[in-house]
């Protein structure tokens, strides 16, 4: 019973994002960096370890991504490059590369993969999230609309204070 717990279930997860936030913290605190740069920095982190664990297994994660991303579904191509975006967008992040040019991209990446999110869910899907590749094993839900739809905002927020 205790694998059915929400905390257990996305406890991987969970630590990610609380790994990328307390990176991002110490990052900024060691640099005197404002909101923008801790902003950066863990939306590098974040995405970083995210592309990470999808490399790990490029086919897995890729038969996984095509049963619910909208462009994945049209490309097999995207899906085996769908990592390498997300870690040349962390890699972006973190160098602070066109911030702006890294925003849009975010932007539209984190909104396409959302609809794909959006639709599996009203569809009634039962599958597994892709985000976190073959390593771990989050179910796709509401958490992983949030994470596309807050990626969005944050990218958002970041444009809006160049």
């Amino acid at each position: 019973m205790e694998e059915n717990k929400p905390i257990t279930r996305y406890w991987p997860l969970i630590a990610l994002i609380l790994s990328a936030v307390l990176a991002a913290f110490a990052l900024r605190h060691g640099t005197n960096g404002g909101h923008l740069k801790w902003m950066h920095y863990f939306m590098g982190f974040f995405l970083s370890q995210f592309a990470l664990l999808k490399l790990f297994n490029p086919k897995g994660f890729a038969d996984g991504f095509q049963m619910y991303d909208i462009l994945a579904k049209k490309s097999r191509i995207y899906a085996y490059i769908y990592p390498l975006i997300e870690l040349g967008l962390a890699l972006g992040y973190l160098s602070f590369f066109e911030p702006a040019l890294i925003y849009i991209i975010t932007i539209v990446v984190m909104v396409f993969g959302a609809v794909g999110v959006i639709k599996a869910l009203k569809e009634g899907l039962d599958l597994r999230c892709a985000c976190m590749g073959t390593a771990l094993d989050v179910p796709l839900s509401t958490v992983t609309l949030t994470e596309d739809i807050g990626m969005s905002v944050l990218a958002l927020i970041m444009l809006f204070m160049l």
